[in-house]
């Protein structure tokens, strides 16, 4: 809606393009100018369902190419306080994506005084994975999960979207990324919907671990750099990030396992 020729609704995305246009992010003319296959890029990430909501988790490997870009890169991003994204894909996109959509939220709440619905916040997340497409067509692929609370329904929920916006519900869990095929199959084995903050954190160190295993570019825990996944737990009270000390704990906890 605009009146006076300035924007008046309460969307903060269509507020840039509308009011600000030279502001929104444009990588679809980034993609002409670099080769996206030397961009860093993000690789594993996962979100699956627990009794008490959801865990959303990231490995914190970023490739360029054959090589290491960061060896510690952020793939899971709080965007408010019962939803997270987590993201695979092109870097700078995908992070610039996820800031985004936490000001997407912010704006929306402070705008109609009351925070949008859970379905909602996917429906927006959908709509800026869309377009991103023209810069996706060159390359600069962006693939996010997106996962929280749904105080309505008291559970906790997730989606997958493709490269066009297309947004899928998931019932039970959900990986993607380079090593996602390799994390699906773990999961497939140990998770189930009603299953502990505590084994829920094994599952999900044991899907990275094993992802790591197959994958070239998926980090797994490196102890020696004292680097780990991040996991973060979204549940009625909200998200926390679990820490890497319990993190370790699990991962050394798999690794007598297998030994």
């Amino acid at each position: 809606m605009q009146v006076g020729g300035k924007y008046q609704g309460s969307s903060f995305s269509e507020l840039l393009s509308i009011d600000h246009p030279g502001l929104r992010p444009d990588f679809s003319r980034l993609a002409s100018a670099f080769d996206p296959s030397k961009l860093p890029h993000g690789t594993t990430v996962l979100a699956f369902k627990f009794a008490d909501g959801v865990l959303v988790a990231g490995d914190r490997l970023a490739t360029e190419g054959h090589r290491v870009a960061s060896r510690d890169i952020e793939k899971v991003y709080p965007t408010d306080n019962h939803s997270l994204m987590a993201i695979a894909g092109v870097a700078g996109p995908a992070i610039e994506m996820a800031r985004i959509m936490r000001i997407e939220l912010e704006h929306y709440e402070k705008i109609e005084g009351d925070s949008l619905e859970l379905d909602g916040k996917a429906n927006k997340l959908s709509q800026m994975v869309r377009a991103n497409l023209p810069a996706a067509m060159q390359g600069m692929v962006v693939v996010p999960l997106f996962a929280g609370y749904d105080p309505r329904r008291s559970q906790g929920r997730l989606w997958k979207f493709d490269m066009t916006g297309g947004r899928y519900e998931e019932t039970d869990y959900e990986a993607t990324g380079s090593g996602g095929l390799y994390a699906g199959e773990s999961l497939k084995k140990s998770h189930s919907n009603d299953m502990s903050a505590a084994a829920g954190l094994h599952s999900a160190v044991q899907a990275l671990t094993d992802a790591s295993d197959e994958d070239r570019a998926t980090g797994g825990v490196d102890l020696q750099r004292g680097i780990y996944p991040i996991v973060c737990l979204c549940t009625e009270s909200g998200i926390e990030r679990v820490s890497d000390a319990d993190v370790e704990n699990a991962y050394r906890s798999i690794m007598r396992g297998a030994s």
